[in-house]
């Protein structure tokens, strides 16, 4: 179904863990963060007349370091470096910009490139150095010499000192003046302009915190209505929010929630019900939602039942306990939409990933791994046995490997090229071009 088209970080350790995957507006431009606070931009290739097939490979483009380990020295607690969400802003200009956020800080960066540089200054060297003003008998014009392409980096803004909990979404608004971010009890709203200060739009901290039930989860901004946005919680409800009601949006326009049915009730029902992603799709129409096992997909209009709910992995239920015992089942996975909304991808366990195509209801597993993903090789869907007598190409429910697991995937915003990160590798597949 896709093709590989290269593999393209081998990294070791665990600051290389790839934490979150991000394509620009236009696609040309692909954002990994990692978990020792660096961000590596990789950029899509020029198609050229000799080497027609070469169009859409990616390569590093920058590569700089966003956070870096902190104290906070008033609650003894070490902030780390990971890098939680990456979220580009459209290009205005020449420059890129981006956002990019760890528990704590979220910055705001500028890539931009640099192939000339200033040559004859007065006061200046050739090597940088002041001249001595006695020796300066002509007045020199600074010229521009070309020079090497230089990418470079920079931190404009700094937004801090706002969450006292974990930072777990931001999400740039679509007056792009605006955007929030959102921990685990409070979303707050920020200007790109104003760094020492932003909003508080959501608080749903009890007075006293032993009456806790639930948490933030996700959160995003609707694509078009600058005034709505939605959250997720912890119980597997969405809510979704108008500015203009409130300037504290405490109280929902819209809560969405699917009753539960009690055949499925367990030990573990709480768990699997939290919601780790929300997306709105790119027509505004729908929200996606990712918990434990499933995919669902809500209509705006309809707020009591989702109008389609996709199985991700229901082969684990019965394992949920050796999950729960191995912490797995805490694991958080996105979900993404493709350019049309259309076709819906998740990850899963063992490097594989899920799509689910809305219109045919076809599903397929695909798996990201070295073995397999050899250039211009053909992806083979996979199937999961759980009992009986397993097929040649199966594999069975108990040989999974739960280490490997696919929690980040982002889908090209107009054609079909999607990138997957499968703990410390980045993969990127395209549709078979005949």
């Amino acid at each position: 179904m896709k093709t590989p088209m290269e593999i393209k970080m081998f990294q070791e350790t665990t600051a290389d863990i790839i934490s979150t995957v991000e394509f620009n507006h236009t696609g040309e431009l692909l954002a990994t963060g990692d978990k020792g606070g660096r961000v590596v931009i990789f950029q899509r290739e020029q198609e050229s007349k000799n080497q027609v097939h070469r169009r859409g490979e990616y390569n590093v483009y920058s590569t700089f370091q966003s956070h870096e380990p902190e104290f906070d020295y008033l609650k003894s607690l070490e902030i780390e470096e990971k890098i939680n969400k990456i979220r580009w802003l459209p290009q205005q200009n020449a420059a890129y910009f981006l956002l990019s956020t760890n528990d704590k800080t979220v910055k705001l960066w500028k890539v931009s490139e640099r192939d000339k540089r200033p040559e004859g200054y007065n006061l200046k060297d050739e090597e940088g150095r002041l001249r001595d003003p006695a020796t300066i008998t002509t007045l020199r014009v600074p010229v521009l010499r070309p020079m090497d392409l230089m990418v470079e980096a920079t931190p404009r803004r700094v937004f801090a000192n706002a969450h006292t909990y974990h930072i777990n979404s931001i999400s740039v608004n679509s007056d792009y003046e605006t955007y929030m971010s959102a921990d685990d009890l409070r979303i707050n709203l920020w200007n790109f302009e104003i760094t020492n200060q932003s909003f508080n739009i959501v608080d749903i901290k009890p007075a006293n915190m032993e009456e806790l039930t639930e948490v933030i989860t996700a959160a995003e901004f609707h694509p078009h209505h600058c005034n709505t946005f939605v959250y997720s919680s912890s119980k597997g409800t969405i809510r979704l929010c108008d500015m203009r009601a409130s300037a504290l949006c405490d109280r929902h326009t819209k809560f969405f929630e699917e009753p539960e049915d009690p055949s499925n009730r367990s030990f573990f029902s709480e768990i699997i019900s939290s919601i780790s992603d929300v997306k709105f799709s790119h027509s505004g129409r729908y929200i996606m939602t990712r918990d434990y096992l499933t995919v669902k997909v809500w209509d705006l209009n309809m707020e009591n039942r989702p109008i389609e709910t996709y199985q991700v992995h229901d082969y684990l239920r019965s394992k949920l306990c050796s999950l729960y015992e191995n912490d797995c089942i805490f694991d958080k996975f996105e979900c993404v939409w493709n350019g049309s909304d259309s076709v819906i991808m998740t990850g899963s366990y063992n490097n594989f990933f899920r799509m689910f195509d809305r219109n045919t209801k076809r599903d397929v597993t695909l798996e990201a791994s070295r073995e397999n993903s050899k250039p211009r090789a053909i992806l083979k869907p996979r199937k999961v046995c759980v009992g009986g007598k397993r097929r040649k190409d199966e594999i069975s429910v108990d040989s999974l490997d739960f280490s490997k697991k696919i929690l980040h995937t982002a889908w090209h915003p107009s054609e079909n090229i999607i990138a997957v990160a499968a703990t410390n590798n980045l993969y990127i597949f395209q549709d078979k071009v005949n």
